[in-house]
């Protein structure tokens, strides 16, 4: 017997065929404690979809899937090369790990003990690393070894491992091992004591893996480890959204501007100082391969997600990326030497094929997204000029189009990209490619240019020549519901249907213009039905148009005009988690009189709105409760809030900002949406003196001692005129595709449509 402590283990000299049976039973007991670590033994390739067009393309799993690539000759080239024998595990090794799992399992061994048992049984695995970590059983009693030794016992067997150390983690089993002894190794990292014990435990098996790179590059388990490996040098853990790939929905919200945080602005967290020379070898090692090989590695699912972390990883290192990139794309050029010459122009072109390749479009992607600037600019002009449309309308590349133009850096890279798109977006809407122009929209609205083209472009793909603009905003929202119909002109409302999720988000972009461009958009959403409107708040999609409208620059009449067709239904929508969102934004945008009827439809659905998620947030931000039992200090404090809103508005806002001025609260501004009849008025007044109206209203104003509202409208408009014209123009201020002219003419059609 083997004495670890007052705990004894049996001894190994002696071989049964009761231990024989032991090890059968202990893998088919369905009671096995042990079944927790079996439990994550499959790994996911990747987590998620494409997300952004309904593209549900997933890269294939390794178990058999129907979407697997057949290996390739380069593949199985690969594997042949790295076959192992594999010696059998002998019954007293097998009855030896499984003593120290029952051990462990009893909860009876103390931290101390248990250490002094972790180290004694890797002793055991020297020589036998391979077998022992390949094992299917044994190989979980390996990973819990791993995860309580102490540090030199773990570089130990790193160390000692080295040399199988890749065939290891090419092994369905063996791959969980080799991960554990990384995260075991990670967890070291805080000590600055152990930093060179570590770099020289990573250093043994980075030169045995740089020796034949492709092997582990190309499987399914090894891939993953070299992941870990590779966030381990650099000092970060492999979990972090930045770097195991965001969910579609983030990354989109990136990419159409509806967060403010772009990837490459992010700051990537790194806790540790990590091994940067160790890191630099690793990458040299695993990029120096033949250009033959890259175009392999580029389109095999699992050398792209080990490529994509290690670019994450260098994100911000400019001089390094500029060598990596260039390889990656199996582009370099040899003329390094001279300024803009990173990438061969032959060779450029001949990528525009495989970047229609499922993981090489998610490699481009990322690479867009980390490239210096210079670099970016090279790629733009050299690969993808003239090509744009031809890769937009592809089921993987357009990706790969949709991350180029969110990332265009300048005014004039996005004018190169108009050019080639913008006769095209009708044809993309109907291919079902309509990220791509919700990102032309997004990139726009980013750059500050182009603005009223997009809007116009747009219009135009959904609306003929002769047919009303009033249904732009339905067709963006039943997008696939409308370019599927046939006879496209006798198009209805679908109701009870799901609204489109990327025409919602292209319409949320569009309301983010000036509302100079965006009067058909502004006149299509107010004029819709009272029941559409009530259905499209109801929408989870709908809802966030409605609120990105509420939220724009449009003015308040327009806003309050679709806010009276939800009256009577804000109890109802405030139930809703995405309509509580809706009734918060038209209560901001309300005057007092809708605030209060808004509060008095909350009061009557308190009791069950306190119970739904977003209800007690709601009820406390409208102040639901002060309503009801003090109304009139209520409306007091309402009032208060929107003079100081005001005022702020007054001091800090701009003509040009976007900054939402809510400029009515009393019911006085109720004279605000009868500014046309008042005009009718006028000239009728005009024509016919003998009316008394004009003399009625001047001589009322006189005794008050203030304008009446046409004068003061009128003045007010002159005064605007009057200071527009006084104030020279500032460098850089220029607003494009719209002179000082054109913006009043606009202003005043748009007054006559609405």
């Amino acid at each position: 017997m083997v004495s670890v402590g007052s705990k004894s283990l049996p001894s190994r000299r002696h071989r049964t065929t009761e231990e024989d049976s032991l090890m059968g039973e202990r893998g088919k007991s369905s009671n096995n404690n042990h079944s927790d670590r079996k439990k994550g033994m499959f790994r996911k390739d990747q987590r998620g979809g494409r997300g952004f067009d309904g593209d549900s393309n997933k890269r294939n799993q390794s178990g058999g899937a129907p979407n697997v690539k057949p290996a390739s000759k380069k593949q199985s080239e690969f594997e042949h090369q790295n076959q192992f024998v594999r010696k059998e595990i002998d019954p007293e090794t097998s009855k030896y790990f499984s003593e120290i799992a029952n051990l462990f399992d009893s909860n009876e061994v103390d931290l101390e003990e248990r250490s002094v048992i972790c180290g004694n049984a890797l002793e055991e695995t020297r020589g036998r690393e391979y077998e022992i970590a390949t094992d299917y059983i044994i190989s979980h009693v390996l990973q819990t070894l791993l995860e309580g030794c102490e540090l030199d016992q773990l570089c130990s067997f790193i160390r000692n491992s080295a040399e199988v150390f890749p065939a290891i983690a090419m092994d369905r089993s063996g791959s969980h091992v080799a991960e554990s002894a990384l995260k075991a190794l990670a967890t070291h990292l805080e000590n600055p004591d152990a930093y060179s014990v570590i770099e020289e435990a990573l250093n043994s098996i980075c030169q045995v893996i740089v020796d034949k790179p492709l092997d582990m590059l190309c499987n399914c388990y090894s891939s993953h480890v070299l992941r870990r490996l590779l966030c381990l040098c650099k000092g970060v853990s492999l979990d972090s959204p930045e770097l195991y790939g965001t969910k579609s929905s983030k990354a989109l919200a990136k990419r159409l501007n509806l967060k403010t945080s772009q990837l490459d602005e992010s700051n990537l967290e790194i806790p540790h100082q990590g091994f940067p020379d160790v890191l630099k070898y690793l990458l040299s090692g695993l990029l120096s391969c033949s250009r033959e090989d890259m175009k392999y590695l580029q389109v095999d699912q699992y050398s792209s997600l080990v490529l994509q972390t290690a670019l994450r990883l260098m994100v911000k290192q400019d001089e390094e990326l500029l060598e990596i990139i260039p390889l990656v794309l199996g582009c370099n050029s040899s003329n390094k030497k001279k300024e803009g010459f990173h990438i061969d122009t032959k060779a450029a072109k001949e990528i525009l094929e495989p970047m229609k390749d499922n993981s090489f479009s998610h490699l481009v992607e990322v690479i867009l997204e980390v490239a210096p600037e210079n670099l970016y600019n090279e790629i733009f002009n050299k690969v993808f000029k003239n090509s744009l449309f031809e890769l937009s309308v592809d089921r993987c590349a357009n990706f790969v189009i949709q991350a180029l133009i969110s990332h265009a850096k300048d005014q004039e890279q996005m004018g190169l990209i108009w050019e080639e798109l913008a006769p095209r977006v009708k044809d993309l809407l109907e291919q079902g490619k309509s990220g791509v122009v919700a990102s032309l929209i997004a990139a726009s609205q980013r750059l500050q240019c182009h603005e009223h083209k997009c809007c116009e472009a747009l219009v135009g793909a959904l609306c003929s020549t002769n047919e009303s603009r009033i249904s732009i905003v339905p067709r963006l929202l039943f997008l696939d519901s409308y370019f599927g119909y046939q006879d496209k002109s006798t198009w209805e409302w679908a109701p009870g249907a799901k609204m489109h999720v990327m025409g919602s988000l292209i319409l949320q972009g569009i309301f983010k213009f000036s509302s100079d461009h965006i009067q058909p958009y502004i006149t299509s959403l107010t004029s819709m039905k009272a029941d559409y409107i009530i259905e499209t708040a109801k929408d989870s999609s709908g809802a966030r148009v409605i609120e990105a409208f509420l939220a724009s620059n449009a003015a308040t009449k327009q806003k309050r005009r679709l806010i009276i067709k939800l009256r009577g239904h804000f109890g109802e929508l405030s139930l809703h988690t995405s309509g509580s969102f809706t009734v918060e934004k038209c209560f901001d945008a309300c005057n007092l009189t809708l605030r209060e009827a808004i509060a008095t439809e909350l009061l009557d659905v308190r009791v069950d709105l306190s119970k739904a998620k977003q209800g007690p947030y709601l009820l406390r931000k409208l102040d639901i409760d002060g309503y009801a039992s003090r109304p009139e200090q209520w409306k007091s404090r309402q009032e208060s809030k929107q003079s100081t809103y005001n005022e702020f508005c007054s001091a800090f806002g701009s003509n040009k900002s976007n900054f939402p001025k809510n400029t009515f609260v009393s019911d006085a501004s109720e004279d605000a949406p009868q500014e046309l009849k008042v005009k009718n008025t006028w000239k009728e007044v005009d024509h016919h003196s003998t009316s008394g109206i004009k003399r009625h209203r001047e001589e009322h104003a006189r005794d008050k001692d203030e304008p009446f509202a046409g004068e003061k409208r009128t003045k007010q408009r002159k005064n605007k005129t009057s200071e527009a014209t006084d104030k020279p123009k500032l460098a850089g201020s220029k607003r494009p595709f719209l002179s000082g002219e054109m913006t009043g003419k606009n202003r005043h059609s748009n007054k006559l449509r609405i």
